[in-house]
Formats: structure tokens, sequence, C-alpha cells
């Protein structure tokens, strides 16, 4: 049975950081990765960014964030700060679970209305369980979208096969590059496909990519209005 990516989006006040992400405008959290240690306690790396307030106060803030046991600042690079947060045990049975089910955390990002995961199940039993876990508890978990792996690793993105050969052979023989080292005649030529088949395989997978890799974050709504 084939890997399964999952995109889930989770209410913000049901999760983990809620106090800081609503009393601070404009704040956004993305997990960079999750450690999970013997002893079941989740460490994930998490990147701050946004929110037009220093480093202290913000620390002040999470300080009296009742989801965080503790935090550690890992780094501190122009405007965004990396920290390593240990949550709560009720926060972190969430994240439990997705360890559990030997699921990984591909993607994360979370602002006052919402958390965006993109995760990685093993199958779709594993994903079931966790969905019936979450129902269980009373934890919002929306299934955004679905994609099987069963057809290599361009199903991560949503894209097709059709779409990454268009986008990687163009890439390739300098389509991208500035200036521009061939066109786009003689990319669809090199395919044996016509102009405008290759133009709506690369703006379909230009649209996945971009949806798919880059707006984790925004909510529904906010996505919705493009």
């Amino acid at each position: 049975m084939p890997a399964t990516v999952v995109e889930v989006e989770l209410s913000g006040d049901e999760f983990a950081l809620s106090h800081t992400l609503s009393s601070i405008e404009g704040i956004e959290f993305e997990i960079e990765r999750v450690v999970a240690h013997e002893d079941d306690r989740v460490m994930p790396f998490v990147w701050v960014s946004g929110g037009d307030i220093d480093r202290d106060e913000f620390e002040a803030v999470l300080a009296d964030d009742p989801s965080l046991d503790r935090l550690e600042l890992l780094a501190d690079v122009d405007d965004e700060w990396l920290y390593q947060m240990e949550w709560i045990s009720e926060i972190e049975t969430l994240v439990q679970i997705l360890v559990t089910e030997e699921a990984t955390i591909l993607a994360a990002t979370g602002n006052k209305n919402s958390w965006n995961l993109r995760t990685l199940f093993p199958d779709r039993d594993a994903l079931s369980r966790t969905h019936d876990y979450c129902q269980e508890k009373g934890l919002t978990f929306e299934i955004l979208n679905i994609y099987q792996l069963d057809e290599g690793r361009q199903g991560r993105f949503g894209i097709t096969e059709d779409q990454q050969e268009a986008l990687t052979r163009a890439y390739d023989a300098g389509y991208y590059s500035i200036p521009r080292k061939a066109t786009a005649e003689e990319v669809a030529d090199e395919l044996g496909v016509s102009h405008q088949a290759l133009s709506e395989r690369l703006r379909r997978g230009h649209e996945s990519l971009v949806k798919n890799a880059l707006i984790i974050g925004r909510g529904v709504d906010e996505r919705e209005k493009k």
C-alpha cells in the first residue's frame, strides 16, 4: 500500500501556542522538524517570524503561554528566531500519535486562526487511526488534500508525471534561465507535444508546486481568494 501525504488543518485554539498567536498580531510559527525522545517527549524545532515585536517582548508573551513547558533559543537570523520547544502533555499527545503511527511532519505553519500540517503517513490505515483519535478527543482534523505516492516523489506536491517531466525538461534546457537559453517551442519539440500542451503542463505544475510547497500556512479562505 503506497504512502500518503495529507494536508490537514487544526484549529488554532486546539493546538500549541494559541495564546501567543492570538496575543501578537501577524506572528507566525513554522515547524522545522520534530524530534521524539525515548521518554515520550516530543521536541519540535520552531521558526518564528512576523509581528512587530522584539525578541524580549516575544519571549515574555511565550512565558505566559500555557501550552509551552520550556524553550531554548537556537538561532537569531535577521528577523527570524529558531527555538527548540517542549510542549505540555496535552499538546504532545496529538504529535505523539503521529510519531506512534510513524508519520512524518513535512511542513507545519501556524497563525492565529489555524495550524496547517503536511504529513507523510506510511499508509491509509495510519491516517484513519489518527483521524479517529482526533474525533474521539473532539479535536479538529480537517483534511484539505490527500496525495498518494504510488507514482513517485512528485505525488508529494500534487503534480502529475507529465507535469514533472515538463518542468524538469524546461529547467534542464534553460527555459527558466536569464537570459533564456531555450524557448517554449523548443522544449515542446523535445517532449513531442504541442506548445499549448506544454504551456498547460507548466502552468498547472507551477500552480501545484506553489500551492503545496509555499502556501501551506495559509487558511482555506485566503487560498480560495486567489
